[in-house]
């Protein structure tokens, strides 16, 4: 068992028109995308998405909703010609998602691997800002996952993960510990409840709008265990386990725990290592009592009969994974991913217990509170007040000079674990570890012959060639630098790559 394993993040981002509230949000933020695409020489409308492996209506119960039963927001599968959408030369989607753009980073395998490409959306949606800033009024994009107002837009994460793990296994195991990691790993809002109608603080932004443990749903009845059945990989071989149920983090160490943890999770119930039954009472009750809590004294109630705390349910998760890593690797860590993981997830614990204000410079939801306690002390603010609010989203603007949370990273109040440069990076440049390699290192040799990409596929425009050539990437740890980077940097065009292709 460990960390590693193939992995990426889904960001929506808010977006608003600075004077123009009306504003189209589908409109700007098809804005965004083109804008950002044409500027790095990958026009949005040449390069499209490749819908014919998608099925967003398989559920993992092992049934599929009727196309007419599904409200349009499911129907991911449906190409609309009228929205933005582009792949990246790192190998990530940059699209219009409903109303938001939305970066999808490509696939990675390691939990830090996760936060450098989630960091370089980050400065991709900054770049679009730029871009549009000269066309007054320009857009504002935002890091996080409400509006305050009663609006909810999601950051997904993917695991990929073994298809011969029955579901109601990783259902069972993993609500407890999705109700309870929030206290890691959530982004913190001013406001209770889906519509901000009580004052207060709370630890995630996501939490008030679940409404049931299981579905298929992403927008309507949100479920903290998603079914959706879309591998985007060898379908009798692998499952994409879809989380619609985390926050936008901005940092590090919260990001990092929140996709290494719930990997760790994940392989214990893929050995069936999970040695407790810690099932839940009373599950989306209980997500949005521990959200409206950063006294973190919520009793959690399990079936059984017994109470406990989300610090204490946390512990027992870390005490299996520490018991199971010991007992497969005797004393030593398989790899320094996993190795990180398990400190930063004792250290965090540790503090948490002990201190949560300590944890100012590692967690997004500490980091926040923090920074409206003395505002609210110097000014002698109410949680009722709208000025709050107010710091709440300008928390998450994505500009260096305007985004409270990058200004405190700038003067050092954050600790950062990946540096700038390697982010920097990330811009431009795939995982060499994965099939995002050849995806997006085709996408920089050869943008003008790509008429499609999608996660398993690539379609090619070959000259001289009648039909499209679709080259299927069925195997997300295959397509690597390591398996296809001398072909790729010495084929001369598309039809010398392909026909090299052909004979490897």
């Amino acid at each position: 068992m460990t960390v590693r394993r193939v992995m990426g993040v889904e960001t929506e981002y808010g977006i608003s028109v600075p004077g123009s509230p009306q504003a189209n949000p589908m409109v700007q933020s098809g804005r965004v995308v083109t804008s950002y695409a044409q500027d790095v020489g990958l026009p949005a409308a040449r390069t499209g998405w490749d819908y014919e492996d998608e099925t967003p209506l398989s559920d993992a119960r092992g049934w599929e909703m009727a196309r007419v039963d599904a409200d349009a927001s499911q129907l991911t599968d449906e190409e609309d010609p009228t929205l933005a959408n582009v792949v990246l030369t790192n190998g990530a989607r940059l699209y219009v998602d409903h109303a938001h753009p939305e970066y999808s980073s490509p696939e990675v395998m390691s939990p830090r691997d996760a936060v450098r490409w989630d960091r370089a959306g980050e400065l991709v949606m900054r770049e679009a800002v730029r871009l549009l800033s000269p066309q007054q009024p320009g857009v504002n994009l935002y890091k996080n996952n409400t509006d305050g107002k009663g609006a909810s837009y999601g950051t997904h994460e993917n695991y990929l993960m073994s298809r011969a793990t029955p579901f109601a296994d990783i259902a069972k195991n993993l609500i407890p510990f999705f109700v309870v990691r929030q206290v890691m790993c959530g982004s913190g809002r001013v406001g209770i409840g889906a519509e901000s109608s009580r004052p207060g603080f709370q630890l995630a932004q996501r939490s008030d709008f679940f409404e049931v443990e299981m579905g298929l749903e992403t927008t309507l009845k949100r479920p903290i265990i998603n079914t959706r059945d879309e591998p985007h990989a060898v379908a009798d071989r692998y499952r994409r386990l879809h989380v619609i149920l985390g926050d936008a983090n901005h940092c590090d160490v919260a990001n990092l725990l929140k996709m290494g943890t719930t990997s760790l999770v994940l392989g214990m119930i893929e050995a069936g290592a999970i040695t407790s039954d810690l099932t839940l009472s009373q599950p989306v009750s209980t997500l949005r009592d521990i959200s409206h809590d950063p006294t973190l004294q919520t009793p959690v109630r399990l079936a059984s009969g017994r109470s406990m705390t989300s610090i204490e349910l946390l512990w027992a998760y870390y005490e299996m994974a520490a018991k199971w890593l010991e007992r497969t690797y005797g004393g030593t860590m398989p790899d320094e991913d996993t190795a990180e993981v398990m400190t930063r997830w004792e250290q965090v614990l540790t503090g948490l217990e002990s201190d949560p204000m300590s944890l100012h410079r590692e967690l997004d939801w500490v980091a926040k509170l923090k920074l409206l306690r003395s505002y609210a002390d110097r000014a002698g603010l109410e949680w009722t007040d709208p000025r709050l609010r107010a710091i709440d989203i300008q928390w998450s603007d994505v500009r260096e000079d305007k985004g409270l949370f990058n200004r405190m990273l700038a003067g050092g109040q954050v600790e950062r674990l990946v540096a700038e440069e390697d982010v920097l990076r990330a811009v431009t440049e795939p995982p060499e570890d994965t099939r995002a390699y050849f995806r997006g290192t085709c996408l920089a040799r050869f943008p003008d012959r790509i008429a499609a990409a999608s996660w398993d596929s690539i379609i090619f425009d070959v000259p001289g060639e009648r039909s499209l050539q679709r080259v299927p990437m069925l195997e997300p740890e295959r397509g690597t630098r390591a398996a296809v980077g001398e072909v790729l940097e010495s084929a001369t065009d598309v039809a010398d790559l392909l026909s090299r292709l052909a004979v490897e």
